[in-house]
């Protein structure tokens, strides 16, 4: 079994755990409440608002694990436009704030000077 039928197994394991633990709720507390304890009518109400709630989340859930991913396996396409001016000024402007060279890294004596000058 794949990756992915795994996900979906156990998204559809929490819907049928989770309606059925509201069903029994529910149940329950009607009982109470036609029982004579009046503050179960509200938990009458609520159970079905979480079954409702537990199903929008199964759905949202099984949308996400089914679309499609693009994979991570390489650098991905570089783009043939150069970068806007307002982006290489900006990149520049954090680069210099956190003393780092164009490749990213920094070292320890450029932050250490830079605090000092601060």
């Amino acid at each position: 079994m794949d990756e992915k039928s795994k996900k979906n197994l156990g998204i559809h394991a929490g819907l049928i755990l989770g309606e059925t633990i509201c069903i029994l709720a529910f149940y329950v507390e009607f009982r109470r409440a036609t029982g004579g304890n009046t503050l179960s009518w509200a938990y009458v109400v609520e159970w079905p608002i979480f079954a409702l709630y537990i199903i929008y989340m199964w759905r949202r859930l099984l949308r996400e694990e089914n679309m499609s991913v693009p994979s991570i396996d390489g650098p991905g396409e570089v783009p043939d436009e150069p970068d806007e001016p307002a982006l290489v000024a900006m990149n520049n402007y954090f680069r210099a704030v956190h003393g780092l060279s164009e490749n990213g890294e920094g070292s320890s004596d450029k932050k250490v000077s830079q605090n000092q000058a601060t």
